[in-house]
């Protein structure tokens, strides 16, 4: 609710302002146009927030007192059905992302490594270069059709997930078109060869299948409507929409335990033991959905669960020939230290660069028509045609087959036949290409030929393949497609470590060490480089190799990794956060930032209603705010004369100076002259005339007199005329008692259903509306602008007290930053009021005033002032 002038622009320069008062925080932060860093540029306040907080008002209150024992179980029952069925889903979904995959790849490698055989020998490998773009064109250009219609289905989707579960609404995240969108076209992109992963958005499509699958009800499908009252609040949506992401890990990865410590980690800030319960299950249930379709529809095996995940790194052996190899030894914790530093260097650089490309394509391409992104992804696609057919056909050696390799591997657990994959481009017998076995192959495959192959890759080819790998994958993350990003940085990852192997092998002579091992370091320095995960990515790396004795070197190289990548910049989600300019909450704040109270960050200029409120007044005030809660309050005359002295404005031992006043006083001007068409915009205490007349006794304790007036219920309100230009300032500024918080959407749904009573009659005549109706249009409550109101009253009076949250979290002005933050993000507020000794509300917190960039701003102000 504070406005940006606040924190940003008393730092910029003059010659800068006239300029920059043109572009919004999300333009000056694309553009890199900040005084210092983008990151003293506030985040955007048009973004909506989530509410986890309950409203414990009249309605909700009478649903509990019907509430007995089988009531509470029957509804904790259904929730469970309902986190059971998110995980089956999530299951068939990824079931129908990965079949297709495997359908439109098999048929495109199998079509042109034909045509690869015939034309070696014809020599018309253009047409073997020409039918592979027509492919991977064709399968692109539909994956960006499908971002067209749903913009927020390109990319992986971790990111909006992740400010979804931090506790903002971002548009369109949680659709049903937005997961059609992106199970379509993610199936498009993979197939077309592009370099991304199916892996991040099944993450999305997860937490959207969560999101709406309780809801028995779709926008996309109107006609549709079931008459389903659970879980129709931000709470019970978030808890699912947690679920959703959990199983959509656990499907992609076969890690159902990795995908509830990701949920926690990564996406959700409000958690409790229930939720990790029900998150688990979603998870287990995901899994086996998965599993047991693709065991049977590739084995044939019905019920024989042999393919946990979309990607399984298979099992990690060391033949039984040789007797002195180990998966790994203490020597070399050493080297995998050293790899996780090189990484964490190696995911810094790739975020650095796509950083820069992100900023270029919000500039100069998404600000053009869209047939602009559909022909950015088509380049993209052309390019990396051309870079894997040329390096395949061109820069390969022949490189002598083991004989284990002839003779294949007998382990189960492999997701495919790692030999199947070998590929012979221009080599003579008992020999293969090393670069087209990892090029002109599905990138799960190149990852098994890098874990389990017993033949050796070139360091030539190694390193060619990690540089053209790296600076594609790079290129490609961002386009206008959904697309991934674990499995290229796995991919490009298992590439470095399988290098360092060879290189310890050739030149220092350690015959011993496994190559599998280094190669599943490498990949997880590298993505642990990236996206800057520790505590999922360890369970997941673990349970994706089912090899428990891989937990130790993992989770030190991603440590390592990690502490390296954040001395340079943050991982690629946050990354991306930021430039969308996403008010995102961090886990906690700066040592520095207790130098900070609640009364220097909040938002002193209030919007409030009074308990008894004409329609008028309410309407006036919906439509000439953004705001999303309102206090309720009642002007305490009594206080006036302690609250007004001299040249600053005291109440119970806060200090205001006297600018606040005044741009509140200038805040009630505005909404006064706002409302001159409404002349009864206001009403006031029936006993607010003898107050005034009347001198409170100097020597009456104060704290007495709210003690008394402790139990009382809420004084009847009559009209009274709209706040006057020639109101003096003890009159435009009267201390306000604080009563509860009411919001817009409940605010909308009174007026809609003609919740009032006239002025000749008592507010009991007023009409009741239950808990079901107060939420029957969430999530989508209708926007006073589109209402029809011309039927209504306007000099009818609302009462809002029954509807209104009358204990909402709230804080003291003296409070330090740091116990505001974890209060707020801890219980997952959306509005926090900051109220005095004595019940006054003295101003308002939201997330946009916690947000990393505000909380500096307003400490260069502090120091300012010393």
């Amino acid at each position: 609710m504070a406005g940006c002038g606040s924190g940003v622009c008393c730092c910029c320069c003059p010659r800068c302002c006239g300029e920059r008062e043109s572009r919004t925080p999300e333009e000056l932060t694309i553009l890199g146009e900040t005084h210092e860093e983008e990151d003293e540029i506030l985040p955007r306040k048009d973004y909506e927030s989530l509410d986890y907080d309950r409203c414990i008002n009249d309605p909700y209150l009478e649903v509990l007192e019907s509430m007995d024992n089988k009531k509470a179980q029957r509804y904790e029952a259904v929730k469970w059905v309902m986190v059971f069925a998110i995980g089956v889903c999530t299951g068939l979904v990824g079931l129908f992302v990965d079949f297709f995959v495997r359908l439109f790849t098999q048929l495109k490698f199998r079509v042109v490594q034909s045509s690869v055989e015939e034309c070696t020998e014809k020599g018309c490998l253009a047409l073997s270069l020409l039918e592979l773009l027509g492919f991977n064109l064709t399968f692109v250009f539909l994956a960006s059709l499908l971002v067209l219609i749903q913009p927020v289905a390109a990319g992986s989707g971790i990111p909006e997930i992740k400010c979804y579960l931090n506790g903002v609404k971002v548009p369109g995240v949680v659709r049903l078109r937005t997961v059609v969108c992106k199970a379509m076209g993610v199936l498009f992109s993979v197939a077309g060869g592009l370099f991304v992963g199916k892996e991040g958005p099944m993450i999305h499509s997860g937490a959207v299948v969560g999101a709406g699958l309780p809801q028995f009800q779709s926008i996309s499908l109107r006609k549709i409507q079931f008459n389903f009252p659970y879980f129709r609040s931000d709470r019970d949506k978030r808890d699912f929409v947690s679920a959703g992401a959990a199983a959509g890990v656990a499907a992609a990865f076969g890690a159902p335990i990795g995908g509830t410590l990701f949920s926690l980690e990564e996406g959700s800030s409000f958690w409790n033991q229930g939720l990790t319960w029900k998150v688990l299950f979603c998870s287990m249930a995901a899994t086996f959905t998965l599993n047991f379709f693709r065991s049977g529809i590739q084995f044939g095996s019905w019920g024989s669960f042999q393919l946990p995940g979309l990607l399984n790194f298979g099992e990690f052996k060391c033949s039984e020939s040789d007797k002195k190899c180990h998966l790994w030894t203490a020597v070399d914790l050493g080297f995998f230290i050293l790899m996780g530093i090189v990484g964490g260097l190696l995911g810094a650089t790739f975020n650095c660069l796509n950083k820069r490309l992100a900023k270029y394509r919000m500039r100069n391409v998404h600000p053009k028509p869209k047939l602009v992104r559909v022909l950015e992804s088509l380049l993209v696609s052309l390019t990396t045609t051309v870079v894997v057919f040329v390096a395949s056909m061109v820069l390969g050696e022949c490189r002598q087959m083991s004989s284990t390799s002839q003779n294949g591997n007998d382990t189960l657990s492999l997701q495919e036949d790692v030999n199947s994959s070998i590929k012979t481009f221009f080599c003579p017998n008992e020999t293969y290409n090393d670069m087209a076995t990892l090029f002109f192959n599905p990138q799960e495959s190149a990852i098994l030929q890098l874990f389990h192959q017993d033949g050796t890759f070139s360091p030539v080819t190694l390193s060619l393949f990690f540089l053209l790998y790296f600076l594609l994958s790079c290129w490609t993350y961002g386009i206008s497609v959904p697309s991934g990003l674990f499995v290229p940085s796995l991919l490009c990852g298992a590439a470095f470590g399988r290098l360092v192997a060879n290189l310890l092998k050739s030149y220092i002579g350690l015959d011993h060490i496994y190559s599998g091992t280094f190669a599943l370091i490498g990949a997880a320095a590298f993505l642990g480089g990236v996206v800057r995960m520790t505590i999922s990515l360890t369970v997941i790396l673990i349970e994706s190799t089912n090899e428990i004795t891989y937990g130790l070197p993992i989770m030190i190289t991603l440590m390592v990794a990690k502490w390296t990548g954040d001395f340079f910049n943050k991982g690629i989600y946050d990354i991306h956060v930021n430039l969308r300019g996403v008010p995102l909450l961090e886990w906690e704040t700066e040592v520095e930032m207790d130098k900070l109270r609640a009364s220097d960050i909040m938002e002193p200029n209030l919007t409030y209603v009074y308990p008894h409120t004409r329609i008028q007044s309410l309407v006036s005030i919906l439509r000439t705010t953004v705001h999303h809660a309102f206090p309720v309050v009642t002007e305490n005359r009594g206080n006036e004369r302690e609250f007004m002295k001299g040249n600053q404005l005291i109440s119970n031992n806060i200090k205001f100076k006297k600018s606040s006043i005044l741009t509140r006083a200038g805040e009630q001007r505005k909404r006064s002259q706002s409302m001159k068409s409404y002349p009864s915009s206001e009403l006031r205490n029936m006993c607010d005339e003898h107050i005034a007349t009347e001198e409170p006794p100097e020597k009456e304790d104060l704290l007495q007199q709210m003690l008394e007036r402790r139990y009382t219920p809420y004084p009847n309100l009559y009209p009274d005329q709209s706040p006057s230009e020639e109101w003096t300032m003890e009159e435009r500024f009267r201390p306000l008692t604080f009563h509860g918080l009411i919001l817009r959407s409940q605010l909308v749904t009174l007026l809609v259903r003609g919740v009032c009573y006239s002025e000749s009659q008592s507010s009991a005549s007023q009409p009741r509306l239950s808990h079901a109706e107060m939420s029957e249009d969430y999530p989508r409550y209708p926007d006073i602008h589109d209402l029809d109101l011309t039927l209504l009253n306007p000099r009818m009076i609302v009462d809002v007290t029954p509807y209104m949250n009358p204990s909402p979290f709230a804080v003291s002005p003296n409070t330090h930053v740091s116990q505001v933050f974890n209060l707020f993000r801890t219980m997952g507020l959306r509005h926090l009021p900051v109220v005095n000794a004595v019940g006054e509300i003295v101003g308002i917190i939201t997330r946009h005033n916690l947000t990393h960039e505000f909380l500096q701003a307003r400490l260069r102000q502090h120091y300012q002032t010393i």
